[in-house]
């Protein structure tokens, strides 16, 4: 039987190259087909279908003309390949009957391969993949994103959006991180990946538009003391949103940072970004002013490249989808809301000391705070006990549910391992510029006047009054400090570092 290609074509080397090639090429029209009919973008899809891909389909094509190349030169050195190979003749019934049911199990295998590694590409960009499974490592973070404003958003919509290079540097990042898993070297509790995550225009700003923010949001707040009477106060306040633009709205308040008309940058010295000592802001007339922490003990001539920033969302909602929340920020939203009895005695302080508690396990967690609220009625306020026992066994039970969702003890996850920015009670936040330290040249003053951010438009004191005024209220702390609040931040007291 004739040769259909030149004997030279038949060696190990180009029949290798042919079938990676062929293989390749079979693979990218199989995706090209399902990217153009897919309903919904798929970051993976392109990168795969037209860069990763057509890497091998060339690697085929440049084996079959070094295997030719390689092999016209063994034959003028007098090597030949003594080797042949077999010879199907498509006359013989038993030999064409083999070639049809080989040909069409390779169709059938490449076409279920292709399906297969597809689903499986598919499956590595759920949530479910990210989240469950390395169960243990990921639990909090996965448990955190379920119940975050965000948790329809795909994790990596932004872990990794778009192009080719954040898709790479995800998957060097995704080995690491598997080698870590593997041979037990991961931190814990898991480091926040700020570092790696990319610009907020690639990632937030793909729903969100900072220059259609404005208007002002109103906020409602209530507080319990931790008393016997869990003394009730709350106030209501004017989120002065901002941002947006002159044709739609105010262009101050929360948002005027966001890059608008105004640019501003900043050095940190502290892995967090908690400690801000510098900071520079460009005016939309091409103007610097450069502001500098007074007392802080820094060399703006010395520091890390990698800590000079250009500010942006994450800079603020740096915990937009995997949020842990403070004990007595939900005990007084369970209590506010009924889920626990506001009158159960010394309920407040009873719920912050329970999920508290330094607990090897969630279920030594799980136990203590049964035990520590059932015993204090028990002990205390046997009446109340015996009266309200449903209530106290709700109280339990909707302690643990918060324990459950906020504290993961074998990875050290809580909220004291992960400061949110968004605010300024828990943690530095907005006073990490805002502090009325931060001074230009030229005498000029980060403002630290909270009617800058918010208006307190409403307040309920301990005593039930409430006092009302469009035109903003000074906060009045449930608590007598003794002293101006002016000479405190909430951080003072609230703020628990790990």
């Amino acid at each position: 039987m004739k040769k259909i290609f030149p004997h030279y074509v038949y060696n190990p080397i180009t029949l290798s190259g042919a079938a990676l090639a062929l293989l390749s090429f079979g693979l990218i029209v199989f995706l090209f087909i399902i990217d153009i009919f897919s309903p919904s973008e798929k970051p993976y899809m392109g990168i795969i279908t037209y860069i990763v891909l057509p890497i091998f389909l060339i690697a085929g094509l440049l084996l079959i003309a070094y295997g030719i190349i390689r092999e016209r030169k063994r034959e003028k050195k007098g090597i030949f390949r003594t080797g042949t190979l077999p010879v199907i003749d498509l006359n013989d019934p038993k030999k064409r009957a083999m070639v049809v049911v080989f040909s069409v199990g390779t169709l059938l295998l490449l076409i279920f391969s292709a399906f297969g590694s597809f689903k499986a590409y598919e499956y590595t960009e759920t949530d479910a993949f990210c989240g469950t499974i390395c169960h243990q490592v990921m639990e909090p973070e996965y448990t955190a994103y379920l119940n975050s404003p965000h948790s329809r958003v795909g994790c990596v919509q932004c872990h990794i959006g778009s192009g080719t290079s954040w898709y790479v540097k995800s998957k060097l990042s995704g080995a690491y991180q598997v080698y870590s898993v593997l041979f037990n070297k991961y931190n814990r509790p898991i480091q926040t990946p700020v570092k790696e995550l990319r610009p907020a225009e690639g990632t937030c700003e793909q729903c969100h538009s900072p220059s259609h923010f404005f208007s002002e949001k109103k906020v409602d707040h209530t507080y319990y003391l931790s008393d016997e009477k869990n003394t009730k106060s709350g106030l209501t306040m004017l989120v002065k949103i901002g941002g947006g633009n002159s044709e739609f709205g105010t262009t101050g308040g929360i948002h005027w940072h966001m890059n608008i008309s105004n640019q501003v940058e900043y050095i940190h010295t502290d892995e967090r970004r908690l400690v801000i000592p510098w900071v520079k802001l460009i005016t939309s007339d091409g103007k610097e002013i450069i502001y500098r922490d007074k007392e802080a003990n820094f060399d703006e001539k010395n520091f890390k490249a990698e800590n000079y920033r250009k500010m942006d969302c994450i800079d603020c909602h740096n915990r937009p989808s995997h949020i842990y929340h403070q004990p007595d920020k939900m005990a007084n939203l369970y209590m506010s809301q009924g889920r626990i009895d506001e009158t159960l005695p010394y309920i407040k302080s009873l719920i912050v000391l329970a999920l508290e508690g330094n607990y090897t396990t969630r279920e030594i967690g799980l136990d203590s705070i049964q035990t520590v609220i059932d015993e204090f009625y028990k002990v205390n306020y046997p009446e109340i006990y015996s009266a309200k026992k449903d209530k106290i066994e709700q109280a339990i039970e909707n302690t643990k549910k918060i324990y459950q969702r906020n504290y993961f003890p074998y990875m050290r996850a809580d909220w004291k391992h992960f400061p949110d920015n968004i605010s300024h009670v828990y943690t530095p936040g907005c006073f990490r510029c805002h502090d009325g330290k931060h001074v230009s040249n030229d005498g000029k003053v980060i403002s630290n006047d909270c009617n800058s951010c918010h208006i307190i438009i409403s307040q309920r004191m301990n005593d039930g009054t409430v006092k009302t005024s469009l035109d903003g209220l000074e906060f009045k702390h449930p608590v007598d400090l003794g002293e101006s609040l002016s000479q405190h931040l909430c951080t003072d007291c609230h703020w628990k570092q790990d």
